[in-house]
């Protein structure tokens, strides 16, 4: 404790951190027998039996397509990065070998290794849905995993491009009421910001359908797609398309959950610590999504719960990846350093000061909709700055298969 107490008096809180961790780790090593030392003696097994060139070299293609298709049948969500995974085990598994480029040997493509993927897809799928298929009620199953018809937006609308759009349908509604261009008999009343689940026609701009945000999501999807194919960049170039893919399908989709943002936020994490430029990404991205979610917990005693733990969490991440790449260039521009400062005011606005307005009343959509166009905007930088990123980045080149 007084080697403790020196560490921390000297302002070397890490190091005391470090210290108080690892004796919390020694006084729980009983409780270790069951995890670490069974690991550790299967690993000397392993490191006995094998060449060291082997130690860390594994192939799980067959059990990652399993337990993805399993996954994916527990949640139909995770259809955002199903792209990704199909690419990586189509590359990588079905086909045997590279070219000294990193290309890929035509020749060395499996029917063998496809059949085997495409069985154990369909075992899975027929666990899953067989009982429903003989009951004849798949039509419904389907349409309770894919509801078309409760319009393009949820009642909170997902802070991606359609935010975008609707809000710009919005402003030109107002501007054409304005200028007479348009009449006022002919408005829909709130229908987009009525809070409701269901359809609604834009006033101005074209009207979305289902198939024209398939288009959209696809298209968007398939550069990621593409440099996964012909400039493979190894494991970290598969887990920035897994972010595309996801990312994408949330800027586009149909009917997207606020919650889906985070199935971009969390792989995001692993490459924040790689370079500054993917730290900066992860920051905007996350501290943009994660204040997106706000409007989801809107009871008066969770309002200091979440602000507090966003401070806490916001806080710690900008500190410590600045720390980690203090040697570079600053994480954020001034342009971005303005934009996340005005999460706060934004905060106070539709918290603080709107409901003691006489707006509420009037207006109770307003707080919903600065939210979402507002985190929308972040969203859609990070995605674009993640994709200038994956293009124009340099392929991994290798003389043989890994």
């Amino acid at each position: 404790m007084a080697a403790l107490g020196t560490l921390t008096g000297s302002g070397n809180w890490f190091s005391a951190l470090a210290l108080g961790v690892t004796l919390l780790k020694c006084l729980l090593i009983p409780t270790y027998h069951s995890t670490d030392f069974e690991v550790h003696r299967n690993w000397l097994a392993i490191t006995h039996s094998l060449p060291i060139s082997q130690w860390y070299y594994e192939k799980r293609h067959v059990e990652g397509a399993f337990f993805f298709a399993v996954l994916l049948h527990f949640k139909h969500i995770y259809l955002y990065v199903a792209p990704a995974y199909g690419i990586y085990l189509l590359r990588s598994y079905c086909f045997t070998a590279n070219k000294p480029d990193g290309s890929v040997r035509w020749n060395s493509f499996s029917f063998v290794r496809v059949i085997l993927l495409g069985l154990i897809v369909f075992l899975v799928s027929a666990l899953s849905l067989g009982p429903f298929l003989a009951l004849n009620q798949l039509p419904q199953v389907f349409s309770r995993l894919f509801p078309f018809k409760r319009g393009l937006c949820h009642a909170y609308w997902a802070p991606n491009f359609w935010a975008l759009y609707n809000a710009l349908d919005k402003v030109l509604s107002v501007i054409g009421l304005e200028l007479k261009l348009l009449d006022p008999n002919k408005i829909p009343k709130a229908s987009m910001t009525s809070g409701l689940v269901q359809q609604f026609q834009h006033i101005v701009l074209p009207s979305v359908t289902p198939l024209a945000t398939l288009i959209c999501t696809l298209i968007a999807i398939l550069p990621s797609i593409f440099c996964l194919w012909f400039k493979p960049q190894g494991p970290r170039g598969f887990l920035r398309c897994l972010i595309l893919c996801a990312l994408s399908s949330f800027m586009f989709g149909w009917h997207v959950h606020e919650k889906a943002i985070l199935l971009a936020i969390l792989p995001m994490s692993l490459l924040s610590v790689e370079k500054a430029g993917d730290a900066s990404i992860f920051l905007i991205l996350t501290t943009t999504g994660h204040y997106s979610l706000f409007p989801l917990l809107f009871t008066a005693p969770e309002l200091p719960i979440k602000i507090l733990l966003m401070l806490l969490f916001t806080i710690y991440s900008i500190s410590s990846l600045k720390i980690l790449f203090r040697k570079e260039k600053p994480l954020f521009n001034w342009m971005e350093t303005f934009y996340l400062l005005g999460l706060g005011p934004l905060e106070v606005c539709c918290e603080f000061v709107f409901p003691f307005t006489s707006w509420k009343l009037k207006y109770p959509f307003i707080p919903l909709l600065l939210t979402s166009v507002y985190c929308a905007v972040g969203i859609t930088y990070a995605w674009f700055r993640l994709y200038v990123s994956v293009l124009t980045g340099p392929p991994v080149s290798k003389t043989k298969k890994q």
